[in-house]
């Protein structure tokens, strides 16, 4: 008899609901977004984050419940986002499910939203510890040794900002639209040269921790310096530059991992993973080194509660 879990995730400016069985199938998976509402403000605003999630969850969830084709009875398990994310929007996926478990009288699981980032690709790819996991997102960059599923160990994070929040940053340097990820991947693709422009020394790539303050203000260096000599700046140039060393920064820190662990599996996870040029660049370095990289389905790589639900049968725990 399959069991079905009820998950909940809402740590950031997506309300989502989900249903998955114990066999990693996902019934259904809805996303409500605020993407349209936080590009009036160029990025996030917690309070209105949380506002709109009070308002979206309870249609979400009934949503979720209507494509699952599902009644409330035949849910076995709750899970929601706890940790981390903006506090007000991760209590309203948390209150809402753990209010629905109390009232079932079914469990309820707290789940790290970095977790069901790690436990995103098991929805679609059939993947076993041990495996190293990037994960890179507006939020995060960090490196995962997953020796089991209840044994995710921390080998490298971010030591300032994010992958995926450089590129955020970035775009809006550049006059793009927010969010800017997806603006510079579709710039970047128009760029056909082979001038790429020198942000940072490469001997950055080889420190300690990820770091893309530095290459966020290196940009943001060349375009004042371009706008004060009354210079064009090549939109494409740009993006595409930037692109390479942001992506070049991961490839080397992952490279170097499998390296030293002989773990030769890779799973890239979190939103930066949807990213075209990331993926090409991670399968060239996992071939030369006779490792294999996986990826989750696009629909898994930004916030949704498929993931989180993963997290929880899978039982994920990040030491």
């Amino acid at each position: 008899m399959r069991r079905l879990t009820l998950a909940f995730e809402t740590s950031c400016d997506e309300t989502c609901c989900a249903i998955v069985d114990d066999d990693l199938r996902v019934l259904s998976n809805v996303v409500s977004s605020q993407i349209d509402i936080h590009k009036l403000y160029g990025g996030v605003v917690p309070e209105i984050a949380s506002r709109n999630h009070v308002m979206a969850v309870q249609p979400v969830f009934e949503e979720a419940m209507a494509q699952a084709g599902v009644g409330i009875r035949d849910i076995d398990q709750i899970c929601a986002t706890t940790h981390p994310g903006l506090a007000g929007a991760v209590m309203v996926g948390r209150v809402f499910g753990e209010s629905l478990a109390t009232a079932l009288g079914e469990p309820f699981v707290c789940i790290n939203h970095l977790a069901g980032h790690v436990a995103s690709v098991a929805l679609s790819e059939n993947v076993k510890p041990p495996f190293l996991s990037l994960l890179v997102s507006g939020g995060h960059t960090s490196l995962y040794k997953v020796s089991a599923w209840n044994d995710v160990q921390l080998l490298q994070s971010t030591s300032d900002d994010a992958c995926g929040e450089a590129f955020d940053k970035v775009a809006k340097i550049l006059g793009l639209p927010y969010p800017g990820g997806g603006e510079i991947e579709r710039e970047a693709k128009k760029y056909n040269g082979t001038d790429f422009i020198a942000f940072v020394q490469k001997p950055n790539y080889y420190k300690e921790c990820f770091s893309y303050s530095g290459l966020k203000t290196a940009v943001l260096n060349y375009v004042n310096r371009k706008k004060q000599a009354g210079e064009d700046i090549i939109l494409p140039q740009v993006t595409a530059s930037f692109q390479v060393e942001a992506v070049e920064q991961l490839a080397v820190k992952c490279a170097s991992a499998i390296l030293k662990t002989g773990i030769n599996t890779l799973c890239v996870c979190g939103g930066v993973a949807a990213n075209g040029y990331l993926r090409q660049k991670m399968k060239q370095v996992c071939e030369k080194l006779g490792a294999s990289v996986l990826f989750p389905k696009m629909e898994y790589c930004g916030d949704n509660a498929a993931m989180i639900a993963a997290a929880a049968i899978l039982g994920v725990e990040i030491k």
